[in-house]
């Protein structure tokens, strides 16, 4: 893989537009992690069940993986700005209906539409960085920067989610409005315009859209069903979400403008970045809620002394663009992602024996260990997912890449409910901590495959070349250095 160097420094140009695409990347992950630390008042207020509030996180999850590919496609065909801004604008009308919420269904449905938003916002913004940035250095540079980016607004977000939520869960939604805003404004002044791309004869795969979300939320819900719906039930969900993922398949083979052209997945690289992202997402997000619930609803901590508690976490957001780009000039992003993932597999078993009366201390390295795996797994799988793509896809590539993590995400909030679900046989606390102990096997399953997946990228090239980018017939083309 290219290899980070010095002389990578950047315009006062270009560090306007990473800096507004570094908000908006930040305001994700602070809207999320306030709802995160939120859930448990929330649950109280709206008198939520264990499953209903796993959908106040999958909502939104599912709203963003589920339409990030129509979104990456949408950044190729209608613009990378003009999709930036526009969904921009209704990521901020919705996060703050959601503070409104009387029913859950409600919040679920505020939540879901965010996370479309998102979708649309997200894909947009990494297509600028890997269509402005010349591949190679100055890219990785970016792109390290904008991931530590995001960690910082989940560290953030944690703090803030908790000092809000001690004046009321709602401002945990009125916030992000301000933050929103202030992007908008900025990106409005910075985000250069760029000619409008060519339609001509192309379209938007609405069926391939239409199927693959579907798919996505059968599949979610039917891990989510399986600990209290009964095995005909659960299965039959997951049957009909893997019929739909097959017909969005043929669809796709059909199809003259596909949504997804099938042969990017010869891309080994892409593939394998995905493929890690989707489970380590898994575990990350589905260790972090059961770590939640245990901290305030087995161990009564308040939401103030839960966001202090995971804010070790955020040691991400200062190593992801300090030691992470030293580590791939040195030992290239392979290895780099190879290690943060074994990270993640000792994180989560230094967690498995949880006990009810546990101190920080024994807590800690869990926590510190998962920050660092962060910092070492993120950043470098969005370099290796995008690098080598030819321009005119690299909304697609981002699309898929972050169709995965948030799928993922999805996927792991759900089965660790069903699984610790499943394990919980009354409301007594020894119960309950036995439902926390066996839903957190499955963030340390998570990690182990994807680990397991990220060691075959430790053959590709020794020369670190990346993979040669491909076109729509599938054959090779000449990726310019600098655009």
């Amino acid at each position: 893989m290219s290899a980070l160097s010095t002389s990578s420094g950047l315009s006062a140009h270009k560090w306007g537009i990473l800096l507004v695409l570094c908000g908006a990347i930040f305001l994700e992950g602070i809207d999320v992690a306030m709802l995160n630390v939120a859930l448990p008042s929330i649950r109280a207020d709206l008198g939520l069940s264990t499953g209903e509030l796993q959908w106040v996180m999958s909502a939104y999850v599912l709203g963003y993986g589920g339409f990030m590919l129509l979104g990456g496609r949408a950044a190729d065909l209608f613009g990378r700005r003009q999709m930036f801004i526009l969904w921009l604008t209704v990521f901020l009308l919705f996060s703050g209906l959601g503070g409104f919420a009387t029913e859950g269904w409600m919040l679920i449905v505020a939540r879901f539409i965010t996370g479309v938003a998102a979708a649309f916002m997200t894909p947009a913004g990494l297509s600028i960085i890997t269509t402005g940035f010349a591949e190679g250095p100055e890219r990785n540079k970016a792109l390290l920067i904008y991931s530590g980016t995001a960690a910082g607004g989940f560290t953030i977000g944690l703090v803030a989610g908790g000092l809000l939520t001690a004046a009321g869960w709602r401002w945990v939604f009125f916030a992000p409005v301000v933050l929103s805003f202030l992007i908008l404004v900025a990106a409005l002044a910075f985000v250069p315009k760029s000619a409008r791309p060519d339609r001509s004869g192309k379209r938007v795969d609405a069926a391939g859209a239409l199927t693959v979300t579907a798919a996505l939320v059968l599949i979610v819900l039917g891990v989510e069903r399986a600990a209290h719906a009964g095995f005909t039930a659960s299965a039959g969900t997951l049957l009909a979400g893997l019929a739909l993922f097959a017909a969005f398949t043929m669809i796709e083979r059909r199809s003259a403008e596909p949504l997804v052209r099938l042969g990017i997945f010869r891309n080994g690289s892409l593939v394998r970045a995905n493929l890690s992202a989707m489970l380590f997402a898994a575990g990350f997000f589905g260790f972090q809620f059961l770590v939640v619930l245990y901290l305030q609803e087995l161990r009564d901590w308040s939401t103030l002394q839960t966001s202090l508690a995971m804010l070790v976490i955020g040691i991400d957001a200062i190593l992801s663009p300090t030691l992470t780009p030293r580590l791939v000039n040195r030992f290239g992003t392979a290895k780099v992602i190879f290690g943060g993932l074994l990270l993640a597999v000792l994180a989560y078993g230094l967690f498995l024996p949880l006990d009810a009366d546990w101190s920080y201390a024994a807590m800690f390295p869990s926590l510190f260990i998962l920050g660092l795996a962060f910092s070492l797994a993120y950043g470098p799988l969005t370099i290796v997912a995008t690098e080598g793509i030819a321009e005119e896809e690299q909304g697609l590539a981002g699309g898929l890449l972050y169709t995965a993590f948030q799928f993922g995400a999805a996927l792991g909030l759900s089965a660790v409910t069903a699984v610790s679900a499943a394990a919980t046989r009354s409301q007594t606390p020894a119960a309950l901590l036995d439902g926390y102990r066996a839903g957190l096997i499955v963030p340390f399953a998570a990690a182990v495959v994807a680990a397991a997946i990220s060691a075959f990228g430790l053959r590709s090239r020794p020369g670190g070349e990346p993979p040669a980018a491909v076109d729509a017939a599938g054959e090779p083309v000449d990726v310019p250095v600098s655009r």
